[in-house]
């Protein structure tokens, strides 16, 4: 009696491990923020080239999955570097007009996710958002 017991949960013991198995592979990836702190603020051109404008921004990284947060944290100086450098290049009228800190916005993403794909091997960043957007 007790073989007769046995014998369905040996044979079904594979299966539950199976199962277990592909629903830890099929839960969705979580997404979450990565803020820096302080907010970003550098120079950029100015309309007359004689004076530089500046601006002051928060940048909030929006990631695929909670488990990239400690290579977006390695990679914080490379990332803010790039931030810093588009910005620093784009023109007072690009600065202050809607479409083109939108065209700025893309043109920060796009590096970053270059970069993060050539030195983490995946591209991690989903899409980024300016939470502050101040200049002067």
């Amino acid at each position: 009696m007790i073989k007769r017991l046995l014998l369905p949960l040996l044979l079904s013991a594979p299966l539950l491990l199976v199962s277990t198995h592909t629903t830890a592979q099929d839960q969705p990836k979580e997404v979450v923020y990565y803020g820096f702190d302080p907010d970003i603020v550098t120079n950029y051109i100015s309309g007359n080239r004689r004076s530089l404008g500046y601006i002051r921004v928060t940048v909030e990284l929006m990631l695929e999955d909670k488990a990239f947060l400690p290579a977006i944290e390695h990679h914080e100086p490379l990332i803010l570097d790039i931030i810093i450098g588009i910005f620093t290049k784009q023109p007072e009228d690009k600065i202050k007009s809607l479409t083109g800190r939108e065209e700025i916005r893309l043109a920060i993403l796009e590096k970053l996710q270059q970069t993060m794909k050539k030195e983490a091997g995946e591209i991690m960043i989903r899409d980024i958002l300016f939470t502050k957007y101040l200049y002067q």
